[in-house]
């Protein structure tokens, strides 16, 4: 390889390095951003929540078609599942959507009807080409999951449950734990489990947090039906922007990764460079030298 080989390899790796860094910064704007929309939307579905633990507490008795498991097959046959896979729209990420995508297919009952439904380009792709019927592709319609995305994604859910498409609903995602630590999760969002509602802390006879003296007009049950659509609307929000921020620190570690790498590269060929144009120097020198003594004897 000589300098003009090198000076062009340089040139290359600088350009890449200048995206990188680029995307880094873009993927930690974007990490900001959908922590704040988080922020400002979870004590509105926290309240969802809150209504509903208190009307499930204050009405042992009632128990929403949601929260009841779709009848059994008189044939014997397990109930059907329905996947939502949350995947990004771009790769660049690491190992990030191939882990989800791989939780996603081990999570798939061997023995039952596996349906997915898909939210991102990669996963889309990906399962086009596999062996499980997609049930419907979604995308966010801004670049970052909003509310209005995942009242969609809960619309079609509850409809296609209703009609008994499915039986059973969950939702396989990536939370993010720390910056370092981010793991694939599956979790069960249909039927409801009256005691996830309750919270892992409320036993059966633990009051529940929240106004016990509440009257429901028209009734508790009239006002659960209406919260459930958007308490599971608040469910599939959160996985989404945990989701989301899971991709962006991700991509901010590779993209890092890449950063350092690309500079590490370049000092090497900046000292290999130095060295070929050291020797080029020193041999011209010799030559100069060589000519002169020769011409001097």
């Amino acid at each position: 390889m000589n300098t003009r080989d090198i000076r062009l390899r340089m040139k290359s790796i600088g350009q890449t390095l200048q995206i990188t860094s680029a995307m880094k910064l873009i993927s930690t704007a974007k990490l900001r951003r959908a922590r704040i929309q988080l922020a400002q939307t979870e004590p509105y579905f926290d309240r969802i929540r809150e209504t509903m633990r208190d009307i499930l507490n204050h009405s042992a008795e009632f128990r929403d078609n949601y929260f009841a498991p779709h009848e059994r097959d008189p044939n014997g046959k397990p109930p059907k599942r329905a996947f939502l896979v949350i995947t990004s729209d771009k790769g660049l990420a690491g190992g990030f959507n191939h882990n989800i995508i791989t939780l996603a297919e081990s999570s798939f009952a061997k023995d039952a009807s596996n349906f997915v439904i898909i939210l991102g380009t990669i996963g889309a792709r990906y399962f086009m080409h596999a062996n499980v019927p997609i049930l419907e592709t979604f995308q966010y319609s801004r670049g970052v999951p909003t509310v209005y995305d995942a009242k969609d994604i809960a619309d079609y859910v509850l409809d296609q449950y209703n009609r008994k498409i499915f039986d059973e609903f969950y939702v396989v995602y990536t939370r993010m734990y720390s910056s370092v630590k981010l793991v694939p999760e599956t979790i069960q969002i249909l039927p409801l489990e009256p005691e996830k509602i309750m919270g892992a802390d409320d036993g059966p006879s633990t009051a529940v947090k929240g106004d016990s003296n509440l009257y429901y007009s028209p009734s508790p049950e009239a006002v659960l039906d209406a919260l459930i659509p958007k308490f599971v609307t608040g469910a599939v929000y959160g996985t989404m922007v945990e989701n989301f921020t899971s991709e962006h620190n991700a991509r901010m570690a590779a993209m890092d990764n890449a950063t350092k790498n690309a500079q590490e590269m370049l000092a090497n060929l900046q000292l290999t460079y130095n060295r070929l144009r050291q020797g080029a120097i020193t041999q011209e020198v010799t030559e100069i030298v060589a000519g002169a003594a020769a011409l001097n004897s």
